[in-house]
């Protein structure tokens, strides 16, 4: 195959599609709502967070043991993580438990996965 095979060489504007594209398409905020989820997603320490989370709800010293890492950057990414909806957290005494914040969450984290370990 060459690499030129993919690029589309003809000027026909397929309107029908292009017109239907057009009128589902969602608002600009929607777009930038969800390329700031993707942000948050894309760090290495917040999907070890929700891989941690994924299974159990945990807190904050237990996630850090896990991790290897200290209380203080596990507390400032679950801020960050919670504070965009994707992870929430119940409080049982002075202990704070966090968890993935819905089923959403949950699914599209699996999926990633799962994508991901069918690539390799």
């Amino acid at each position: 195959m060459s690499k030129n095979e993919f690029i589309c060489d003809c000027n026909i504007i397929h309107q029908d599609i292009v017109k239907q594209t057009l009128k589902n398409m969602p608002d600009e905020n929607l777009f930038n709502k969800l390329a700031e989820f993707f942000k948050i997603l894309g760090d290495t320490t917040r999907t070890k967070i929700l891989f941690v989370l994924d299974k159990n709800e945990m807190c904050v010293c237990d996630i850090a043991n896990v991790l290897g890492m200290s209380k203080s950057s596990i507390s400032h990414q679950l801020g960050t993580l919670r504070r965009s909806g994707i992870v929430k957290c119940r409080k049982e005494g002075k202990e704070v438990y966090y968890m993935l914040d819905d089923d959403h969450v949950k699914q599209l984290f699996e999926i990633g996965i799962e994508h991901i370990e069918h690539k390799v």
